[in-house]
């Protein structure tokens, strides 16, 4: 039985069964369940005001709905990526924000990326795609036989025939692509007084029938007591709407 077991297992991996990451099989908004089949195509929008700001409590946040030139430009920046340079890590599948900040008071504030959200006028909610989602996409996007001629051209003799090297499935992510998203993401943690921070932020792409998207980058909380919570919770809501073609 557990010979029978083995073989099953070096099948599924041959035959690329197992490579599509369960990840991608969440619900990629919080809405109804029939409007999911809209959501994540690749598709290229451009969204207007192209860039926008706000400032609170003496705290900036401009953002700026990214096009896929403005990706390409960017990540070509050698200065900035050195040899990871040239490659735009993110997919059609992803609507991206560049997210900038900017701490001009005198006490420090907190930020949470993961805390932000779209919402579109088709009544969806979405959540920021971390890194895991992106390396996830890149693995389901990349050739099975990939996969497999690795899997093999590593496989060794062993007490039931040959032995699948399991580590090598990690081994084989996408880390170019890891490493991009992993430098350029906005980042969580305390901002001080005269602090500048960026960085990108990715969703999936709204419902195909939505044109009008709101950004809420929520919940930044400053006026930390002397017990070190915050007094004051702070909301940056952001308007675009879609320009047809």
């Amino acid at each position: 039985m557990r010979v029978v077991m083995i073989g099953a297992a070096a099948l599924m991996l041959v035959c690329g069964c197992a490579h599509k990451s369960s990840i991608l099989m969440e619900r990629p908004m919080r809405g109804l369940l029939v409007a999911a089949s809209d959501v994540g195509h690749p598709l290229y929008r451009l969204w207007d005001p192209g860039t926008q700001a706000s400032t609170q409590e003496q705290i900036t946040v401009r953002v700026t709905a990214t096009t896929q030139e403005y990706l390409t430009s960017f990540f070509g920046n050698k200065r900035i990526f050195g040899e990871y340079a040239g490659k735009n890590p993110f997919f059609p599948e992803q609507l991206v924000f560049y997210i900038h900040i900017s701490n001009d008071g005198t006490e420090r504030v907190f930020i949470n990326p993961a805390e932000f959200v779209l919402i579109d006028d088709r009544g969806n909610q979405y959540t920021p795609l971390n890194v895991d989602y992106v390396t996830a996409l890149a693995e389901y996007q990349s050739p099975v036989a990939t996969t497999t001629r690795g899997i093999l051209e590593n496989a060794s003799p062993g007490y039931f025939g040959f032995s699948v090297p399991v580590g090598r499935m990690f081994v084989t992510k996408p880390q170019d692509r890891f490493a991009l998203v992993k430098e350029s993401s906005l980042q969580t943690g305390y901002l001080y007084p005269g602090v500048l921070h960026d960085g990108f932020l990715s969703f999936w792409n709204p419902s195909t029938q939505a044109t009008k998207l709101r950004l809420v980058v929520g919940n930044i909380k400053t006026g930390f007591d002397s017990s070190d919570q915050p007094t004051k919770s702070l909301d940056f809501p952001f308007q675009f709407h879609l320009v047809k073609p």
